[in-house]
């Protein structure tokens, strides 16, 4: 399902970062949803990103998302970045594949950089609703620091702290003393840059239990999709086709050269447009759309970037 979404307002919130307020292009209430969401927006030349749905959870007239202009975009930050106030976008329903933990004791929350945009919706519903938690947020300076105007006000006071321009070394320092003892029944979430969530999620792996650890990336890992592994057979149920995807070729090409075209945009795991149904055989998941959930049903995958464990696998195509 999707929706159709003005640009109502635009702010620079921080260098090179915008946030955008969308409201229904015809009045109408838009679908609620929980802090962790996110919304799918549909750009043009067939573009679709994923960007994190950072105002107050439960409102209802508005959705507040906010972008990075990404030196090497690969033409979505800067589309984002080229809107005006005004413009109709066509956006997909609110999606959540890094929800709040509902018995969790405790939250804390560590943001890096552009990661504090699901988290900021996070630290507005858990403040909301007088729940335990701590944001530590990390950034090179207050000028790179999106919405910390509002972090900055007296109903966030001694529950946000600032981290800014630390070396390396004092990072790890700071997250060793923080990370050391996990308080019972506290959980972890985690958003930011590739390295900065690496190195977080290895300096609390001593002390919190994976199931306590939940983290949001932008894309899917580098690492996973250049770990090609074998070739492995496709088949498709409606016409009983088989075809052979080598180590360097995605499901999405090899059908796409044999006369089957999979809608495709993102080819990076993220938008969810290529999901396709799953009928035997077991998918090797390296996208970031799909939840932990779904993908132990095995029912379904991406084509662009997710394999097969199993020598075969079917398709509902």
């Amino acid at each position: 399902m999707t929706l159709a979404v003005r640009v109502a307002n635009i702010r620079d919130e921080a260098l090179d970062i915008k946030s955008f307020e969308l409201v229904s292009a015809q009045g109408n209430t838009l679908p609620a949803y929980s802090a962790g969401s996110h919304v799918a927006v549909h750009l043009n030349q067939g573009l679709t990103r994923q960007y994190s749905l950072c105002g107050a959870p439960g409102a209802s007239d508005r959705y507040l998302i906010a972008v990075k202009r990404e030196p090497n975009s690969r033409g979505g930050s800067a589309a984002m970045h080229a809107l005006k106030v005004g413009d109709i976008l066509t956006i997909g329903t609110p999606r959540n594949n890094f929800p709040l933990h509902a018995a969790a004791s405790h939250h804390l929350l560590v943001a890096g950089g552009i990661g504090i945009t699901p988290l900021l919706g996070m630290a507005r519903e858990l403040n909301a609703t007088g729940a335990s938690f701590d944001l530590q947020y990390f950034t090179r300076s207050i000028e790179h620091a999106p919405f910390h105007e509002l972090l900055s006000q007296s109903q966030f006071r001694g529950k946000v702290k600032f981290h800014y321009a630390l070396d390396p070394e004092r990072v790890r320092a700071y997250l060793r003393r923080l990370l050391w003892h996990r308080p019972d029944q506290a959980h972890l979430y985690l958003c930011g840059p590739k390295p900065f969530m690496d190195l977080v999620e290895a300096t609390a792996a001593p002390t919190w239990q994976p199931e306590a650890v939940h983290l949001e990336y932008f894309s899917a890992d580098p690492a996973s999709l250049s770990e090609q592994g074998e070739a492995f057979e496709i088949v498709i149920a409606s016409t009983g086709a088989h075809y052979v995807v080598p180590p360097d070729k995605s499901i999405a090409q090899v059908l796409a050269e044999n006369g089957t075209q999979v809608p495709t945009s993102c080819e990076q795991g993220v938008c969810g447009t290529c999901l396709t149904g799953v009928l035997d055989g077991e998918p090797d998941h390296r996208d970031v759309f799909l939840t932990d959930a779904e993908k132990r049903s095995g029912d379904r995958m991406m084509l662009c970037v997710s394999r097969a464990r199993s020598p075969r696998i079917t398709l509902d195509l």
